[in-house]
């Protein structure tokens, strides 16, 4: 094998974790970007323009490029938005790799491709699909049809799924919880016992190298996690000490926050917050002898020092 592996998206926050972990591992990575080429990369204006010429000569990709997940969709119908990237892109960049030789195709999924909730038991890469939103139902058709494509063409699909991903230059929910804690904002989920799993975004860079390479790996399906479930408060706590603010967090009881979601249109954001969703992991520990590098407080340590320069730089 040649050690050339591409990856699309590779710009991205995940994506730019994988280029420097398949670096580290000695393979010589691809970018395909939509933007800013620099350089391992290859600027293409979207899927639909990717051809077999932008992976010649490449053994696998891992395969970023999608349509995120958003809070406030402003698509007419989101569905056929996220369809056409997170499907139809996926199916067309799968088409270009295999008759480019490519070998093997990593698509990165998402946890949401099967279920908001645990409902009890950790999830486990056999139970059954339940997408909870259009983002979910694209992953989770992206997934099927990735497979079926495989199996006609003798293409060898890998399929990875995280749960939340967060480390330096983290956006979204864990940056708003990153600067309410560091401004001392109070948050009422002092009383949230429920438990989340999340990958450290080197961590996952991690796996995605093996899940590209390794060739046990080869159709498999892998959840990717730290493989520690902190609390939702608990993770508020450890996230305070390493910004040196301790969180202050109010017992507020959860039928109380649930009740709050009700009277204020919130519910889904309330029952994201409160419910439990653990990721089962040990499948690729036990098919790939696979460990997260970085333990659950590494990973919050090097996301909270990177916060903490930012603002630092930004107050200056």
């Amino acid at each position: 094998m040649s050690g050339r592996i591409a990856v699309t998206g590779a710009n991205g926050f995940v994506g730019r974790a994988v280029t420097r972990a398949l670096i580290d591992a000695g393979k010589e990575p691809v970018g395909i970007v939509r933007q800013k080429a620099g350089a391992h990369t290859v600027q293409v204006p979207s899927l639909d323009a990717i051809t077999p010429a932008v992976f010649q000569g490449c053994d696998a990709v891992i395969h970023l490029a999608a349509r995120v997940h958003v809070m406030r969709d402003a698509a007419a119908d989101p569905l056929a938005a996220f369809r056409a990237v997170n499907v139809d892109g996926a199916l067309a960049t799968a088409e270009a790799a295999r008759r480019a030789g490519a070998t093997r195709f990593v698509f990165v999924s998402s946890i949401k491709a099967l279920a908001e909730f645990d409902h009890g038991e950790p999830l486990k890469e056999t139970d059954e699909r339940h997408p909870p939103d259009a983002y979910g139902v694209s992953k989770a058709e992206a997934e099927v049809r990735l497979q079926e494509f495989g199996a006609r063409k003798g293409l060898e699909i890998v399929i990875a799924r995280p749960p939340l991903v967060y480390g330096p230059e983290v956006r979204a929910n864990f940056l708003a919880l990153m600067q309410a804690i560091a401004k001392g904002v109070p948050l009422p989920i002092g009383a949230v016992t429920a438990r989340r799993s999340l990958v450290y975004v080197d961590n996952l860079a991690s796996a995605l190298v093996e899940c590209a390479s390794h060739p046990h790996a080869a159709n498999q399906m892998f959840h990717v996690t730290d493989a520690e479930d902190p609390g939702v408060a608990e993770l508020a706590r450890r996230l305070g000490q390493h910004l040196k603010r301790p969180a202050r967090l109010l017992p507020v009881p959860v039928s109380i926050l649930q009740t709050a979601g009700r009277l204020t249109g919130k519910s889904a954001q309330v029952e994201r917050l409160t419910g439990s969703l653990r990721v089962d992991s040990t499948h690729i520990r036990g098919v790939l002898g696979w460990r997260p590098p970085y333990s659950l407080d590494a990973g919050l340590a090097a996301t909270a020092q990177w916060f903490l320069q930012q603002r630092a730089a930004e107050e200056r």
